[in-house]
């Protein structure tokens, strides 16, 4: 799945809510509140109850990271910068940027005020040069949900000097994602993004619309993720689930529980890391062993590209890099283009010695790279190297906490638990192991998958885009370079467009349903902006058929061959934990009972 998976503009840290507070107890609600640039009604609803997401405006009293941001940000990262240079010369250094920083933010609030009809959208006011980052919630989705409940579902926040604008409407977002398309497709990369990115134009994720991006998403499209290229590499698919087959049976006849997203992130990462450079982890404490070091990598750099970093607030401040994000970023791009570059070196050698080598998604992209490009674009060795991080971060962690949240839910909800077990037993039985040829029968799991992915979209608030040219959105003024927002989680729960948008009912995705709110035929393309989990356009994830395909074959290996509990005295937490992709606050652990006919099915 791509993050193709990820992030951006400022995205503030994860931060976990307070305990057993769950965060989809009240849908997404618009209070009615007419405004002269809005000319339909389209875009409001009638009252139906304050918002009980609300958060604070930016009246309200700073949040601790907002005291982190303002109290410490000028003493702690001024001594550092200063540590490194004259004191005198990085304080002059520092005040100049701050004063270019506050002139900006001066001249860019001007431009935006007294418009009328074509004015910004509405919004909070915010402090002079810091806007609204005093009041700040880390958990930005929710927040952002409860501000549109104030202002509506456009509405415009200063972040610094930079100016973002948050679409909470499905009509909105038509406008933004498919009716502008064009203008709205491009990227506003955050400082660590583009370290991470291999300067942010050489992969597909921030790489600007052009013949360049083209190339990138057409080598990945065609040669890996389309249904040809997942035939060519089902059968290693269908080892590594063999693989986690055969460990989840020996974690279950000693009792022990499982760590359900860190075990499906190890498959997961085996699948895709097989697929781009046909290689997998050795013996079961080598898988372990890499399984956890490529997790903690790719959560760093998560948690980096999330991080609050005042060299996004401030561009004019990035290059003293205040915060050291850049410099911690460069470490993590490093680790990574080291391993790749020793799988690369195996594999220009063995190719050099005239070694039989595999067809995979490695091989296409070095002969691409040798050749040059395709004529309209260059392509070179650090595309490749860009590529491969977009499919290691992009597709992993993404996969597996939809796989840990489906079932998170089903365990908080056992009658879909039994549900799904059901039709395993009727579609593959208890006598033989679940294969990929049988999704396509599995009608309600597919419904599971679809309901999870409503309720807890991998990317909350989408990959912001960029407009390219000033334009209009729901009668209001967009800003070229402006941060644009698509706020897929409280789209997903508007109760305009779902019933009971809260609750976890993949029924409602059904053909025929008896409450009356079946008929729902959305797909993952993005065609109905009421359901957005991959986003839509052109940008739109480049990774889905992989991702869908992923998900519905973990969820059904782990419920036909086990029963699952949680540890005796745990209670289940479904408490959200925001980030550039949506975890859960608190890992999923369970402890799995084996419910196939003979032991010898869980061999791999």
């Amino acid at each position: 799945m791509s993050t193709t998976s990820v992030p951006r503009i400022f995205l503030l840290r994860a931060g976990s809510s307070p305990p057993g507070r769950d965060k989809r107890d009240a849908p997404v609600r618009f209070r009615s509140r007419p405004h002269a640039a809005i000319s339909t009604n389209a875009y409001w609803r009638k009252p139906s109850g304050k918002h009980r997401l609300a958060h604070k405006s930016s009246q309200d009293p700073p949040r601790t990271i907002a005291v982190c941001f303002s109290l410490s940000l000028s003493l702690a990262t001024t001594t550092a910068a200063c540590a490194a240079m004259d004191a005198a010369t990085s304080t002059t250094l520092l005040y100049g940027a701050l004063l270019a920083a506050a002139f900006l933010y001066v001249a860019t609030l001007r431009r935006g005020r007294g418009r009328g009809e074509g004015g910004l959208p509405p919004g909070p006011r915010g402090l002079p040069l810091l806007g609204s980052l005093l009041s700040l919630d880390p958990d930005l989705h929710t927040y952002f949900a409860g501000l549109a409940d104030k202002y509506g579902p456009i509405f415009s926040i200063r972040l610094g000097s930079k100016l973002g604008i948050v679409i909470t409407s499905p009509a909105l977002a038509r406008e933004v994602l498919r009716d502008n398309d064009l203008i709205f497709s491009n990227r506003d990369i955050p400082d660590a993004a583009r370290s991470i990115s291999y300067g942010g134009g050489q992969n597909i994720v921030w790489n600007p619309v052009g013949p360049t991006w083209r190339l990138l998403r057409r080598v990945c499209v065609r040669e890996m993720l389309s249904p040809a290229g997942l035939q060519n590499v089902h059968g290693l698919r269908r080892r590594e689930f063999r693989a986690t087959l055969a460990h989840l049976h020996s974690m279950a006849s000693a009792g022990k529980p499982v760590d359900v997203g860190a075990q499906m992130f190890l498959t997961t990462m085996n699948v895709i890391t097989g697929t781009l450079w046909g290689g997998n982890i050795g013996t079961e404490s080598e898988r372990t062993a890499v399984g956890k070091e490529f997790r903690e990598l790719v959560a760093e750099i998560t948690e980096m590209l999330g991080a609050p970093n005042v060299s996004d607030f401030f561009p004019a401040l990035a290059p003293f890099d205040l915060q050291g994000i850049r410099k911690k970023s460069d470490a993590l791009k490093e680790r990574f283009d080291e391993i790749f570059g020793r799988i690369i070196e195996k594999r220009v050698e063995a190719d050099q010695a005239g070694a039989d080598t595999a067809e995979d998604f490695l091989e296409y992209m070095l002969k691409m790279e040798k050749e040059g490009g395709d004529g309209k674009a260059a392509f070179t060795m650090t595309n490749v190297k860009a590529l491969l991080m977009d499919m290691v971060v992009g597709g992993t962690e993404t996969t597996s906490n939809t796989v840990e949240w489906a079932m998170a839910e089903m365990l908080q909800n056992r009658r879909i638990l039994r549900k799904v077990q059901e039709e395993l037993d009727a579609v593959v039985g208890i006598d033989g192991v679940v294969e990929e040829s049988d999704l396509p029968q599995l009608h309600y799991l597919q419904l599971v998958v679809k309901e999870t992915l409503r309720l807890h979209p991998a990317l909350p608030l989408m990959v912001p885009h960029c407009p390219s040219e000033d334009t209009t959105v729901g009668g209001h003024r967009v800003p070229a370079g402006s941060r644009v927002f698509v706020n897929a989680w409280a789209i997903m729960r508007d109760p305009a467009a779902w019933k009971d948008p809260a609750k976890f009912i993949p029924e409602r995705f059904a053909s025929q349903a008896s409450d009356g709110d079946g008929g729902r035929k959305v797909d993952f393309t993005g065609s109905e902006l009421d359901y957005v989990p991959f986003g839509s356009g052109r940008r739109i994830c480049a990774g889905i058929a992989m991702a869908e395909r992923m998900t519905a074959y973990s969820v059904a290996m782990l419920l036909q061959a086990f029963d699952w509990e949680l540890p005796e005295g745990a209670a289940l937490d479904l408490t959200e934990k925001f980030g550039i992709v949506m975890k859960k606050a608190t890992p999923l652990v369970a402890v799995p009972t084996p419910r196939l006919s003979r032991p010898e099915l869980y061999s791999a």
